[in-house]
């Protein structure tokens, strides 16, 4: 928003009290006057003082301008470049100057949104100009002119009615909406301003533009809808970035045109393994004969770690009636996400299957449990579908009909350690076959403070007790984020970060205290004692949903799967049409051991034939030709390493079979992936 500089109010206060200030190496300041983070950065020292861009006072990162309580006890830590929270920090700062430079550029500029994300920044606008990519030199350009002009972030406060009297006065709509309806319960509101900018935030921000330096990029263009309302006027969304070094900056965008080239959807349609049909449905996946293969045998994979850890598999149909539903409370309460219920006759009416808890807990009910028959493990791949805006589908990763590896434990309180830490053990082993050691685990807790959570506070916080020690004993430093559990039970994300650097959020194994309960359910099971007992529920989904892992794994291998994954994992390859017999005895025999193996009998030079393959991703390769023929050889060429020399086809399947039964993923190629795995910050509103 433009306005008139306000003149900056004064924010030091003389305070006959004393503040004792903590730093990070347990060292002790103590002031008798109130101060900012700034003055406390001045009092260490001149070269801290400059090079503070944010601090962090009990936790809480704050501006440099910031007051410091004026009596009592503070932890305290400056942060500058070198800490990874300044960089979202930084890039906030930017996606502020970036907005300031359309609006000096174009006129009419309505401002939406301007948040972090992993990887860079974007802000929303309405305008009548449509924005492109030609665009990008001029507001760059300009951004650099604000960044050189210097100028502070400034914070201003104020009242409710305060803030939307000037977000009226500025003609920004979608602010005063937003402050009328997303924000009625903030009594007080933050504005940043600079220069003749002003925005609605929460802040907060590097000292001033100059912090922000040269080392930023603007990436890319796209549409997105006010507050996701497809029903509301399309905005125009700038994807940008920011890094505090030209080096960072280069690094990344080389891993942009890196993650281009492994891009799923490009992929998919070069290696035949899915594609979808417009006539089919936008966002529901049709599966080509090699990704089936592939999803074929990773399902395999999983069912047979669930046989080993003693899970009993389920069908369940594919809808539901509406009731079913209401009592979970998938429905209406997320009505907007599902398609709509199919009416019948007589009043009847059915929903796609949003999700399988319902179904499974209905398996759990349909007959009478014991304690002697806990835990209860009920899994299925089973398919939900959910109707995802258009303009959220992407290929794998957003869809609207999907299919999850889905579990649902039910058990006594005393078994929830021992069932959540088979959870994660699985979890563990199945990203290990597949070559991502790379994660981290989330534990998502309650908010004390809030009322959303349902059930007796002595259990979850026993719950969430056990979800640590076992996280401990397992050797995994999970990271409790307080405020993230579901409404019926603390749970624990699995965050894994690719070969790129990109961090994707697969396996999820939630308590459940909620569904089980009278309100809901009624489960119960009779225990030692002879009387009912409710069971606790355990969500467990360690992949997530295939079509998304699917689409990470394509990208996360570019294509190259390992061997026990690969559609095709050997290719005959003949030097002349000579070896044509022979080639085909090789490639039956091969077929017989049970390898996926094709034959390329063309008429073609050796040297293209394995150039073929070699674009194709095939993992090894039989290369047979008249001496092959003769000694009942043949040349094993392997994707990775080149000739490995001739071999009898037993000890050619032998070597291929040891590498399968290993499941070992021997080649994944890595970038450095400083700068990507940050996780934005929470400084919008």
């Amino acid at each position: 928003m433009l306005v008139p500089a306000p003149s900056a109010e004064k924010i030091t206060d003389a305070s006959p009290n004393m503040v004792t200030v903590t730093l990070p190496d347990q060292s002790v300041k103590e002031f008798s006057q109130q101060v900012t983070a700034l003055d406390v950065a001045a009092d260490i020292g001149p070269g801290l003082a400059k090079a503070a861009l944010a601090a962090e006072i009990d936790g809480q990162v704050v501006g440099v301008n910031t007051l410091l309580p004026a009596d009592g006890r503070v932890e305290f830590r400056l942060l500058t470049k070198k800490d990874p929270e300044a960089l979202a920090l930084m890039r906030h700062s930017c996606a502020h100057v970036m907005a300031r430079a359309v609006m000096r550029l174009f006129e009419g500029v309505q401002l939406a949104f301007g948040p972090t994300i992993s990887g860079g920044f974007y802000y929303d606008f309405e305008l009548e100009h449509s924005l492109s990519e030609s665009d990008f030199a001029a507001i760059e350009k300009e951004m650099k002119r604000i960044i050189k002009e210097n100028e502070p972030f400034e914070r201003l406060e104020k009242s409710r009615e305060e803030s939307l009297a000037l977000c009226r006065d500025l003609q920004q709509k979608l602010k005063v909406e937003h402050i009328d309806t997303g924000l009625a319960e903030h009594d007080t509101l933050s504005f940043y301003w600079q220069g003749e900018f002003i925005d609605l935030c929460r802040g907060p921000h590097v000292p001033s533009a100059g912090a922000i330096g040269k080392a930023f990029k603007l990436l890319s263009i796209a549409g997105a809808y006010w507050k996701g309302d497809a029903s509301r006027p399309q905005l125009q969304r700038i994807y940008a970035t920011a890094f505090f070094s030209k080096e960072e900056l280069g690094t990344h965008l080389e891993r942009i045109e890196e993650a281009k080239r492994r891009d799923h959807r490009v992929l998919g349609k070069q290696l035949n393994l899915f594609t979808i049909s417009p006539l089919v449905g936008s966002g529901l996946i049709l599966w080509q004969p090699k990704g089936a293969i592939v999803r074929s045998v990773l399902e395999d994979y999983i069912k047979q770690e669930l046989r080993r850890r003693r899970y009993e598999t389920v069908y369940t149909p594919n809808i539901g009636r509406v009731e079913l539903y209401e009592i979970s409370g998938h429905f209406p309460y997320y009505a907007e996400s599902q398609f709509a219920p199919i009416e019948m006759g007589e009043g009847e009416r059915y929903l796609l299957k949003p999700m399988n808890c319902p179904h499974h807990i209905m398996i759990y009910k349909s007959q009478p449990r014991s304690y002697r028959d806990l835990p209860v493990r009920l899994a299925e791949f089973g398919t939900v579908y959910r109707y995802e805006q258009s303009g959220e589908l992407s290929g794998l990763t957003r869809v609207r009909g999907f299919t999850q590896d889905d579990a649902h434990i039910f058990c006594t309180d005393e078994q929830v350690g021992d069932e959540f830490r088979g959870c994660l053990e699985m979890t563990q082993d199945v990203l290990r076959a597949l070559g991502m050691g790379n994660y981290r685990v989330r534990l998502g807790f309650r908010d004390r403070d809030s009322d959303k959570y349902v059930g007796d506070s002595q259990l979850w916080d026993r719950a969430e007790q056990a979800l640590v020690e076992v996280c401990q004993s397992l050797g995994i430093e999970a990271e409790p984020e307080t405020g993230e559990a579901a409404f019926y039970g603390p749970k624990a994300d699995f965050v894994v970060t690719d070969c790129l650097g990109r961090e994707w959020q697969l396996g999820t194994v939630q308590l459940d205290y909620n569904l089980p309960s009278p309100e809901r359910f009624g489960l119960e099971y009779v225990g030692a004692d002879n009387q009912p007992h409710q069971p606790v529920m355990i969500h467990r989904a360690p992949l997530g949903s295939m079509e998304r892992f699917m689409g990470l794994l394509i990208e996360h291998f570019a294509g190259a799967f390992p061997l026990w994954l690969a559609p095709e994992q050997v290719r005959v390859l003949t030097v002349s049409e000579k070896s044509e017999d022979y080639g085909r005895q090789v490639e039956q025999q091969l077929r017989e051991a049970g390898l996926r193996v094709e034959g390329d009998y063309r008429a073609e030079k050796l040297g293209a034939k394995i150039r073929d393959a070699q674009l194709e991703l095939i993992p090894y390769m039989a290369v047979v030709g008249p001496k092959d023929s003769e000694n009942r050889t043949v040349s094993l060429r392997d994707r990775i390493d080149g000739d490995l020399g001739a071999m009898t086809a037993a000890e050619a399947m032998a070597r291929l079979q040891q590498e399968i039964d290993a499941k070992q993923v021997r080649q994944v190629a890595s970038v450095d992936n400083a700068g990507l795995t940050d996780r934005g910050s929470q400084n919008e509103y």
